[in-house]
C-alpha cells in the first residue's frame, strides 16, 4: 500500500517555545518549513509557570528578540503583569518579567505561524529520522508518511516517552495530560544518538475564588512598563496590569511533608529521572533546607479569563491526599480547592556533548537539535535554542556559514556553550552567575550587541536595523556632550549638590563626572544640563550606565580581548589528541570525545586542566611552524 511523501527544506519536530523560533526562522529566512506537533492545540503551550523572562531568562528573551525572534513580541501583545526584577541592584543583573495570559499567548503565537508564508504545521506524531550515510534525509511520521528534507530540527521539549507522576499515579501523557511522543527514541538510538531521563514538576493549579487574599502580601506590576521586544512601542503596553500575591509555607507544611516523603515517588525510587536542582520540589526543599522555617509561594493568575491560579514554589509530586493537605496549612489557601493536581514529568532528552556549537549532531550532518530536548529547562532557554538550531538549519541549506555565539556576546553563547562543552546531569537553567562577562551582556543592550548579527542573517528588518544606527549615533554624541559640557560653582549648582547628599565643588568639572558619583545619575541633572536634547528613554539609559560603570566596562572589555584570543585559536575537527605527547591521560580521552573547535572550548571542558592547555598551545604553535 503506497504511503504519502512530501518534500520539504525543513522539518520542526514539535511546537514548543524551541520549535516555533526553529520553524519561524527557518521560513522568514525563505525556506519550504514544515512543523510536526501532537496537537496544534498545543503550539506555545505553557505547560508550567505561567511568565516568560526573570533573572538571566529575561536576558534571554531580549537576545532573542534582537536577532529577530518571536517571543519577546508575543509576551508583549499577551502580558497581564510586568515587572523589572533587581533594580535594587546595578544594571547587569536588571531582568524583565511578565505574567502571562497562557491561553492569549498560545493563541497569538498560533495566529503568527499560521500566518507566516513557507511555514505549514502537520499534527502528526514523528516517529523516526531517515539518515543514509550520516546524511539526514527525511523524518517518518507514525502513519507511515514520508517527509523529505534537507535538515531537521529536533524539539521534543518534555514529550519523548513522557510519564506524569504523583503519588502512585502515573500516566503516560506529557503535559497537562497530552499524548506522548512514544516512537521517536527508538529511530534516535539506533541512529547511534545517547539519550538522558530527565524529570521536572510543576505544582497544582487551583480556583482563585477559594482564597483568601486578604492573608496575602499583594505584589503589583511596574507602573510603567518596560516592553520585552526592542520593535515594540513602549506606549502601546502601558495597561492596567492584573496583581500577583505572596505566602509563604510553614512548620506545619513542612510536617506534614516530611511524614509523607515514603509515599513521594521522588524519595521512593519511582522516578528514575534526574530533576533540575535551581528549580526544586517543596519536599525536596523541605529535604534539603531542614533548618528553613518558611519558603515562599507566589500566587499568580493563568490569564484573564480562567479563575486558575498557579502555586509558584510548591512544585510536588505528592498524593492527591497530601496536596490537599499541605496547601490548606499556606495562609489564604487553608480552603483551597485544586482545580488540576501538581505533578511531576519524566521525559527523554539527549546528552548535548553529541552537539556542535551550532547544535547540530556531530555524527549527523543536517539533523539539530533544541529545546528542553538537549537537557535544558524554562521556555526562554528553549526558544533561544530552536532560535539558533533553526538558523544553522537554514544556514547549513542556504551554504552559509553557522551563526555561532561566544560567551562574550550573549547570554545565548553562555547557554549553548554550557551545554556543548560541560557534562550536564540534571536539567541546565540559566543564571546570571555564569555569565562572565555580564556587565557587557546586560538585558538593556542586546540590540546594541545582536541587532547587527540578526540584520546579516536576514531575520531583522531595514528598518529596524536603521533605528539601531541612530540610536547608536544619539548614544555617542550624547556621551561626547556631556564630557564637554563644564560646569562651574555656581550657587545653583552647589545647593542642588547638597540637596541631593553629594559634595560640592572646589572647581569646575563637567557633567559626565557628576554623573559618575554614586548618589548621581543622567536623569537628576536635567535642570543643570539647558541645553539637553530630547532623547528616548532607551537611549537616556545607555548613556547613563555607559558614563556611570566606564570603568568597570573598560575593564571588562580588556577580559573579553584575552578570551577573544583562545577562541579564535581554532582546532581542525580531524585532530588526534593522542599525538600530543605530555596531554595528561584523562584530557586526551576528553578531548578526542568532545573535538573542541578551539582553545577556549577546550579549556571549559571538565577533566582538561590550565596544564593540558598550555601544552595544547605549544604543541598547535610548533605544528603552525611545521615543527609538530
Amino acid at each position: 500500500m503506497p504511503f504519502l511523501e512530501e518534500t520539504y527544506d525543513v522539518a520542526v519536530v514539535g511546537a514548543g517555545h524551541a520549535g516555533c523560533e526553529a520553524a519561524l526562522a527557518c521560513a522568514r529566512l525563505g525556506l519550504e518549513t514544515i512543523l510536526f506537533t501532537v496537537s496544534v492545540d498545543s503550539i506555545a503551550l505553557m505547560p508550567c509557570n505561567p511568565n516568560i523572562g526573570g533573572s538571566s531568562k529575561g536576558h534571554l528573551v531580549r537576545e532573542l528578540d534582537a536577532l529577530g525572534g518571536e517571543m519577546g513580541k508575543n509576551i508583549d501583545k499577551t502580558f497581564i503583569q510586568s515587572k523589572m526584577l533587581n533594580e535594587s541592584k546595578g544594571p547587569a543583573v536588571h531582568s524583565l518579567r511578565a505574567q502571562a495570559d497562557k491561553q492569549e499567548y498560545t493563541r497569538q503565537m498560533r495566529m503568527t505561524l499560521e500566518n507566516t508564508d513557507h511555514l505549514t504545521i502537520r499534527q502528526a506524531e514523528v516517529s523516526e529520522i531517515i539518515v543514509e550515510d550520516g546524511v539526514l534525509c527525511g523524518v517518518k511520521t507514525f502513519s507511515g508518511a514520508v517527509y523529505h528534507v534537507k535538515a531537521a530540527v529536533l524539539c521534543t521539549g518534555t514529550y519523548l516517552r513522557a510519564r506524569c507522576i504523583y503519588g502512585d499515579v502515573s500516566n503516560p501523557t506529557g503535559p497537562n495530560g497530552l499524548q506522548a511522543a512514544n516512537h521517536l527514541t527508538d529511530s534516535l538510538k539506533a541512529n547511534g544518538i545517547e539519550l538522558f531521563r530527565f524529570k521536572t514538576g510543576t505544582p497544582a493549579r487551583v480556583d482563585k475564588r477559594s482564597i483568601d487574599f486578604s492573608k496575602m502580601e499583594e505584589q503589583l506590576g511596574d507602573e510603567r512598563v518596560v516592553p520585552f521586544s526592542f520593535s515594540t512601542d513602549p506606549e502601546s503596553v502601558q495597561k492596567e496590569q492584573v496583581s500577583c500575591w505572596l505566602t509563604y509555607t510553614n512548620e506545619e507544611t513542612h510536617k506534614i511533608i516530611r511524614e509523607n516523603l515514603d509515599r513521594s515517588p521522588l524519595f521512593s525510587g519511582v522516578i528514575e529521572g534526574t530533576g533540575p536542582r535551581y528549580c526544586p520540589s517543596i519536599e525536596d526543599k523541605v529535604v534539603k533546607f531542614p533548618d528553613k522555617e518558611r519558603h515562599q509561594v507566589f500566587v499568580e493568575p493563568e490569564g484573564l479569563y480562567t479563575n486558575e491560579m498557579y502555586l509558584g514554589g510548591m512544585s510536588s509530586s505528592l498524593p492527591e491526599d497530601v496536596q490537599y493537605a499541605m496547601y490548606r496549612t499556606v495562609p489564604g489557601l487553608e480552603n483551597v480547592k485544586i482545580v488540576r493536581n501538581a505533578y511531576a514529568i519524566e521525559y527523554d532528552c539527549i546528552n548535548s556533548l553529541q552537539l556542535k556549537a551550532s547544535l547540530e549532531f556531530k555524527k549527523i550532518r543536517g539533523l539539530f537539535s533544541g529545546g528542553q530536548f538537549n537537557g535544558s529547562s524554562g521556555y526562554e532557554e528553549a526558544a533561544v535554542q530552536g532560535f539558533m538550531a533553526g538558523v544553522n538549519a537554514a544556514m547549513e541549506i542556504m551554504g552559509r556559514e553557522p551563526v555561532v555565539l561566544d560567551r562574550s556576546q550573549a547570554y545565548i553563547g553562555v547557554l549553548i556553550d554550557d551545554l556543548v562543552t560541560k557534562e550536564n546531569r540534571e536539567p541546565y537553567r540559566m543564571m546570571t552567575s555564569r555569565a562572565e562577562y555580564r556587565l557587557l551582556l546586560r538585558q538593556d543592550n542586546a540590540d546594541l550587541r545582536l541587532r547587527k548579527i540578526g540584520y546579516e542573517i536576514g531575520l531583522v528588518s531595514q528598518e529596524e536595523y536603521d533605528r539601531l544606527l541612530w540610536k547608536e549615533k544619539a548614544i555617542e554624541e550624547e556621551s561626547r556632550r556631556l564630557e564637554t559640557v563644564n560646569i562651574g560653582t555656581s550657587e545653583k549648582v552647589q545647593n542642588f549638590l547638597a540637596q541631593h547628599n553629594s559634595t560640592v565643588l572646589k572647581s569646575g568639572t563637567t557633567l559626565a563626572e557628576l554623573i559618575k558619583r554614586p548618589e548621581l545619575n543622567y536623569f537628576m541633572l536635567t535642570e543643570l544640563d539647558d541645553k539637553r536634547p530630547k532623547l528616548p528613554y532607551d537611549v537616556q539609559e545607555q548613556v547613563n550606565i555607559n558614563i556611570k560603570y566606564e570603568g568597570y566596562i573598560k575593564r571588562q572589555m580588556q577580559q573579553v580581548a584575552q578570551f577573544k584570543k583562545l577562541e579564535n585559536k581554532k582546532i581542525p575537527e580531524d585532530f588526534d589528541y593522542s599525538l600530543v605527547n605530555s596531554l595528561r591521560k584523562e584530557a586526551v580521552q576528553k578531548l578526542n570525545q568532545r573535538k573542541p573547535a578551539n582553545i577556549g572550548q577546550a579549556s571549559r571542558i571538565s577533566g582538561v586542566s590550565p596544564a593540558d592547555i598550555s601544552v595544547l598551545l605549544v604543541y598547535m604553535e610548533q605544528m603552525r611552524h611545521g615543527k609538530g
